[in-house]
């Protein structure tokens, strides 16, 4: 399927958020994985990055419908997985079932082109080595990451992460600590959002507010999607953010 890159201030349809949403997080893992010197696995149907035993593997679907050799090859990149593996399907038309993986669902959710008010504490977009491995160590703290536990300094941010095109990581502080920490991603003309953390000591202080604010304000003239979990939610409805369908996650975790 064919999309066009959508213009700067203008609108998107409700409809359009699952397919945005699978384009942009394709972009953000082979992202991820050329920072990291993964393989990029690249399909019609899904992009798989494929990590060591800590980093894992992951797997975005890219359209409805996966051909059965697309079907298998999943299947069998799972099964020689070294580590963790974790699936996304903005469509939740894929079972993925057959892996023995659990399962949930959160929402694609779709935030038009408007202004972003001023965050109440300073974000600022990560550009050295320092401001980095504190957004990394905010996200592994703010997500439970143990699989990245014990910490290894560019391991889930490299330093390579800051050069790839259309992506940013954003860092939120507070009372002079890191508070916080998102990344966004620019593909086609859309933006959206990933690991948006606070670290357990920070949280109802609203750093997340903030972070999101302070990097919406790079994106205020784009329609912005994002995956919201069930506690992210509320805070995202009131940024603008509209819920467009369910989106189907898998894990072996």
């Amino acid at each position: 399927m064919t999309i066009a890159t959508n213009p700067a201030g203008q609108p998107a349809a409700l409809a359009e958020a699952p397919l945005r949403q699978a384009r942009n997080s394709a972009a953000f893992w082979a992202a991820t994985g050329r920072a990291r010197g993964n393989e990029v696995i690249r399909r019609p149907g899904f992009l798989a990055v494929a990590g060591d035993e800590r980093a894992g593997l992951r797997i975005l679907v890219q359209e409805p419908a996966l051909t059965v050799d697309e079907l298998a090859e999943i299947t069998e990149l799972a099964g020689h997985a070294p580590g963790p593996v974790d699936a996304e399907d903005p469509f939740s038309s894929t079972d993925l079932g057959h892996l023995g993986m659990r399962s949930w669902q959160m929402p694609v959710m779709l935030r038009q082109p408007g202004p972003v008010a001023e965050p109440a504490i300073d974000v600022v977009r990560a550009r050295n080595e320092e401001e980095l491995r504190a957004a990394e160590r905010a996200v592994i703290a703010g997500f439970e990451l143990t699989r990245f536990e014990p910490y290894r300094g560019g391991e889930m941010f490299p330093m390579a992460l800051l050069d790839q095109p259309g992506v940013d990581v954003f860092v939120a502080r507070l009372d002079g600590e890191v508070a916080g920490a998102c990344v966004t991603v620019v593909e086609d003309g859309f933006g959206s959002h990933y690991w948006v953390g606070t670290p357990p000591a920070f949280r109802s202080r609203g750093v997340g507010r903030a972070v999101m604010l302070g990097s919406l304000a790079r994106l205020a003239d784009l329609p912005v999607t994002l995956t919201a979990s069930r506690l992210g939610r509320p805070l995202y409805e009131s940024l603008g953010f509209t819920a467009a369908a369910p989106s189907t996650w898998w894990s072996s975790r």
